[in-house]
């Protein structure tokens, strides 16, 4: 697919005559509507797939392990990407029901539902917001200088080309601490937090005294690291180019964030299939309502009326090397990035 880039959205005005209201006004009214039939379609899609792959792992020789463990990942993110649709509220119709599936959908992951829901509503209400989106927000000049050896080499690492495990650090450090909160949240997420650490205590010794340590390593972690892989992949592809902005509070503009500063791409068919189309983001990004199974006629309405803003992508390899290589440190001169290499070069 050829590489579409929005018109010149780092240099667009911090108010382009229109807004989100109206972005969403250009979309079918039908790709708000919440379907049951598609929705559990998409849950057996998930079990069944996970289910083919935690047999490919059971009876595949070990030269065939690493395929199994990368498709059983995979199916695994699916999971997560319904978790997704139920923390926005838009998978079913009922906020008990979203709640429910929610939580289930995140429990093979370890993934703590509430802790998860309230984290990603900040970065989508702040989207590439440099004081407050907390996703992938790159760190500062100073922020480097001020992080120490430990932690400025952990960012490098994360920023370069061992992104694929940025998610395993901002699932750990930042979901299960719901002392951060008050009141009703803070009650959600130490419920969610307690269920997933009541889970895991449960199954992992489960595990081992079934299967070994070997059997914990193959039939959990592998996998887990697989799903691990598109999480990272999705979440930093999905806000991350040369051209898009981090901007700072007085410069920054909700729809040119959402529309301009989420970018589209396209994986291999059977990765976006078992991903739910988690990749088709920018209608997402333009209203979190929008089920993730009416997604791709969003973004069709998106391309027709939008079109110029847009950020289209493929994956592969170039992309990759254009994030991991050059999409390091803010650089507060045109809010868009410095490499590691230019930013000690030019001290900002």
């Amino acid at each position: 697919m050829t590489v579409t880039m929005p018109t010149a959205p780092s240099t667009s005005p911090k108010d382009p005559g229109f807004g989100l209201r109206d972005v969403i006004a250009t979309i079918p009214r039908e790709c708000f509507k919440k379907d049951a039939k598609k929705a559990w379609a998409s849950v057996v899609l998930s079990i069944v797939a996970s289910i083919v792959g935690y047999v490919a792992i059971a009876y595949s020789p070990w030269f065939l392990l690493p395929f199994a463990w990368f498709f059983t990942g995979t199916a695994l993110t699916g999971f997560f990407v319904i978790g997704h649709d139920c923390g926005h509220g838009s998978f079913f119709k009922g906020r008990k029901l979203n709640n429910i599936v929610g939580h289930i959908s995140f429990l093979p992951l370890m993934y703590p539902y509430h802790a998860w829901r309230v984290l990603h509503d900040t970065h989508h209400i702040n989207t590439n917001r440099m004081d407050l989106d907390n996703a992938w927000k790159p760190f500062t000049a100073e922020e480097m200088e001020d992080a120490g050896s430990l932690r400025a080499g952990g960012y490098k690492a994360i920023r370069g080309w061992f992104w694929w495990v940025g998610s395993v650090a901002h699932w750990l450090l930042m979901h299960f601490d719901w002392t951060k909160f008050k009141g009703k949240t803070r009650q959600q997420i130490k419920f969610s937090s307690l269920l997933v650490i009541g889970a895991a205590t449960l199954f992992f010794p489960t595990l081992i005294a079934t299967t070994g340590v070997w059997g914990l390593i193959k039939f959990w972690v592998m996998p887990w690291l697989g799903y691990h892989f598109w999480m990272s992949t999705f979440t930093i592809v999905h806000h991350t180019a040369e051209h898009i902005p981090f901007r700072q509070p007085e410069d920054w503009n909700a729809v040119l964030a959402q529309l301009s500063g989420s970018v589209h791409c396209d994986y291999p068919k059977w990765v976006e299939v078992l991903c739910h189309d988690i990749n088709v983001h920018v209608p997402h990004h333009v209203c979190v309502s929008i089920p993730s199974y009416n997604l791709r006629k969003a973004h069709d309405s998106l391309r027709k009326n939008w079109g110029e803003y847009l950020c289209e992508r493929t994956f592969n390899l170039e992309l990759m090397r254009e994030i991991a290589d050059n999409c390091h440190v803010y650089n507060p001169a045109n809010d868009l990035y410095l490499s590691f290499d230019q930013c000690e070069k030019n001290k900002i």
